[in-house]
């Protein structure tokens, strides 16, 4: 069903035509002068649109956007997606590292009846931003303090700034891995459950997948897990001849602590299926432990990092103050590297990959700062795997509250 007008675009203004006979910039041809602005980092497009008339046509149509994916795929702005808290009540940020800039978005059109929503996925394939599931309260349901898992689906087209309302998934989910394929045009989905961020080890855990076909906006089911997974990650590697879909750490079972507190079981290893073009995917195969006994309990922050050699995927993760390194050969983690700058551990860190580096964020009020300069500012230490360096670079994010990364939702957008 469409959404209203006011819910799908930030304007009732029309859009702008592309008025070929303007001149964009005096003394160049339009051609030039549109291939120039194509250049300008994304978060920055909007002020610039107050220039001139035939500025904001140009800037407000598709053949900006067309122009941007049309040059060498190096050439695009690698930005970070944050949602720091439940879209029905804080919109999203896009934030640029290059330029210490940040945009907003619109407000996601989320249900008026539905409130406090988490455990969502945002992913980014080519010029749109998906919102995919999640879990959250229905004012409609009984006993109102139990948490529902959603089935909901939104894209976000960033050549038109609109939001809209996709097919919603077969199966209602949060807390899920997900991974976008490019290549394809398609989304897979797996395990969740509808687990939420106010309720340790509440909830129902599903073994279900499914993929999403962008082109025909309708979902189809797939082999199942080969057991119960929520609260896991999902990875694609390529290897030059076959694309596979892995699934790592998350939660099954629980237990209980003296017959009272629940107590979530972690998984410590991972499950991969092979992707085939022709109907989709094939079987599960186990890989086992990925900690020796009794060395770990659950798998930290993990994020994948694309090494350009035949399409070679490294796994790291975020462990403390140590990033380690995820080696395939031998099924372990072994240490890559320490943060330079610890904070904590009482503290949140969000850790996302971007433009084949790792950025590990913080807020600044959990070092040592000048009051003045409290909680107003956020860090990014970021390392790069192959130059073995560390940098680091601080920004000041347009959020009114606190930005608690155990609980927003990133994702990585090339625009």
């Amino acid at each position: 069903m469409p959404l209203p007008p006011s819910l799908s675009s930030p304007s009732l203004r029309p859009r702008p035509r592309v008025d070929h006979s303007c001149t964009l910039i005096p003394g160049l041809p339009n051609d030039v002068a549109a291939l120039i602005l194509s250049f300008v980092p994304y978060p920055q497009i909007p002020r610039l649109k107050s220039t001139c008339k035939s500025w904001y046509a140009f800037l407000s149509s598709k053949t900006l956007m067309s122009l941007r994916h049309r040059r060498h795929t190096n050439s695009l702005s690698h930005l970070l997606c944050i949602f720091p808290e439940d879209p029905s009540i804080s919109n999203p940020y896009l934030f640029d590292p290059e330029t210490l800039s940040w945009l907003s978005l619109p407000f996601m059109p989320c249900n008026p009846h539905v409130y406090g929503l988490c455990n969502f996925a945002a992913v980014a394939l080519g010029p749109y931003l998906y919102v995919l599931g999640g879990s959250a309260f229905d004012t409609r349901s009984y006993p109102l303090d139990r948490p529902m898992p959603s089935s909901s689906a939104f894209r976000y087209n960033f050549v038109n700034s609109t939001w809209e309302r996709l097919a919603p998934m077969l199966s209602s989910r949060g807390s899920f891995a997900c991974a976008a394929m490019p290549g394809s045009n398609r989304i897979i989905v797996a395990g969740g459950g509808s687990r939420h961020t106010l309720f340790g080890a509440a909830g129902s855990r599903m073994s279900s997948v499914e993929m999403y076909d962008v082109e025909r906006d309708e979902w189809m089911a797939m082999d199942g897990l080969p057991r119960f997974r929520a609260g896991c990650v999902g990875f694609l590697v390529w290897d030059g001849e076959e694309t596979e879909f892995w699934v790592m750490g998350g939660y099954g079972g629980s237990r209980t602590v003296s017959g009272i507190l629940p107590v979530d079981e972690y998984y410590r290893d991972a499950v991969v299926m092979e992707l085939r073009s022709s109907d989709g995917g094939g079987k599960w195969r186990l890989i086992g432990d990925m900690w020796g006994q009794g060395e770990r309990a659950r798998l930290g922050k993990i994020v994948a990092i694309d090494e350009g050699d035949r399409g070679k995927v490294a796994f790291f993760m975020l462990d403390g103050d140590q990033i380690l390194r995820y080696e395939m050969d031998s099924n372990r983690w072994r240490k890559e590297s320490t943060l330079p700058r610890k904070a904590p551990y009482d503290r949140s860190f969000g850790f996302i990959a971007l433009n084949g580096e790792l950025h590990v964020m913080s807020l600044l009020d959990g070092f040592k700062t000048r009051p003045q300069e409290k909680g107003k500012s956020m860090m990014s230490q970021i390392y790069h795997p192959r130059k073995k360096i560390w940098r680091s670079l601080v920004s000041r994010p347009p959020f009114i509250g606190k930005l608690d990364f155990r609980t927003s939702a990133m994702c990585s957008v090339r625009l």
